[in-house]
């Protein structure tokens, strides 16, 4: 990471220092290289474990039995009904079937539904975790835990959920299509906003949140034109865990509240609707705070965060219109009126007429104001 970073504006060199802070790291193993999965079962034994269950979604199947061997003796089952948004009732059944195994630790390999299952079974039952993405969600990275229940979805934030050990292996993002690599870039790019404008941030945040979206600004492109770049692939997989971090250090604001209330009450996918909040939320907070959030504009030289990045998610082919995920505009008054119900924090007050207005742009796929 390089620490040494120092924002150029107006000629002079501006340190992220605050007079005031708390910066607070999590105890986490985390590994980069290509083919580093093939080393699952010495990141089991370093545990102290030897019973893993593995975990995926239904579609990646293959990728838990490909772990299960690796993991050889050391696997003592696999579960593979890791679901979006993690609902409650898979988490109490895997987490069931965990104790029934008598497993000492879960691997997780897959996106951030299975990431997600992983750390709602150690919530429940305070067992070690192995988490190998095969996407950029960036959840990996944070010891939040978002579920799902009765149409609502809530979050929680504990130790218990947080990975002790992360792999990053390039050669599993290789194969993801260029359509979702974009939406869940994307995705992860939304935790570093979140980072900037915090009531909690420090400049440590500060730091690895700039790093992690100058990563995806410099490899998201090489991605996209050549899906077999590994040091690119590499590279937004480092961006990710950046932007992740950030997220697991800071409290969530805005574009969480309302990615939250969407998907888990209208059941919309994950990371598309974090794409398309993502430039929304930050013009509704520009206007409050422009300042913490001018990192974003001059990364992807936009005359605001919210353009910016807007412009930016056009220019990869990311889906921009609420209404293409399948949300009716006769929604858009009950998702309002549900996003200010219990608001997280934000640096701008919650007003519903604003926040009705955003939802509609986000929609309709407009421009965010400037």
């Amino acid at each position: 990471m390089r620490l040494g970073w120092r924002q150029e504006k107006k000629g002079a060199s501006v340190s992220h220092f605050q007079e005031n802070f708390v910066a607070q790291s999590a105890a986490v193993r985390v590994r980069f290289g290509a083919g580093v999965r093939h080393s699952i079962a010495d990141e089991v034994r370093a545990l102290g474990c030897t019973r893993a269950l593995i975990l995926s979604t239904p579609q990646q199947a293959d990728t838990a039995r490909e772990f299960a061997d690796l993991c050889g003796s050391l696997a003592v089952g696999i579960y593979t009904d890791a679901t979006m948004h993690t609902p409650v009732a898979i988490s109490d059944h895997a987490a069931a079937y965990a104790v029934e195994l008598v497993a000492d630790c879960v691997v997780a390999g897959g996106g951030g539904s299975t990431t997600g299952l992983g750390k709602a079974i150690a919530y429940r039952t305070d067992l070690p975790q192995i988490v190998i993405p095969t996407t950029y969600a960036g959840s990996e990275a944070t010891p939040i835990l978002g579920q799902t229940e009765n149409g609502r979805k809530t979050t929680l934030t504990s130790p218990k959920v947080q990975p002790e050990v992360i792999l990053y292996d390039a050669e599993l993002v290789r194969t993801l299509p260029v359509g979702m690599t974009v939406t869940s870039a994307l995705n992860a790019m939304a935790h570093a906003p979140e980072g900037l404008n915090a009531q909690n941030r420090s400049p440590m945040s500060t730091l690895m949140a700039v790093e992690g979206l100058q990563a995806f600004k410099g490899a998201l492109p090489k991605v996209i034109a050549n899906p077999d770049d590994l040091t690119a692939r590499g590279e937004t997989l480092y961006g990710a865990w950046l932007c992740g971090t950030v997220l697991g250090q800071v409290g969530m604001a805005l574009h969480h509240k309302l990615c939250h209330t969407l998907g888990g009450s209208f059941d919309l996918p994950h990371a598309e609707t974090h794409a398309i909040i993502l430039a929304h939320a930050m013009s509704y907070n520009a206007a409050a705070v422009p300042e913490l959030l001018e990192p974003v504009s001059r990364i992807f030289s936009g005359p605001s965060a919210g353009l910016a990045i807007y412009n930016f998610a056009a220019a990869m082919k990311a889906p921009l219109a609420l209404r293409d995920l399948g949300l009716k505009e006769t929604d858009l008054d009950r998702a309002a009126d549900l996003a200010t119900q219990n608001p997280y924090w934000n640096p701008r007050p919650i007003e519903r007429p604003a926040l009705r207005q955003l939802l509609q742009a986000a929609w309709a796929g407009d421009a965010p104001a400037a």
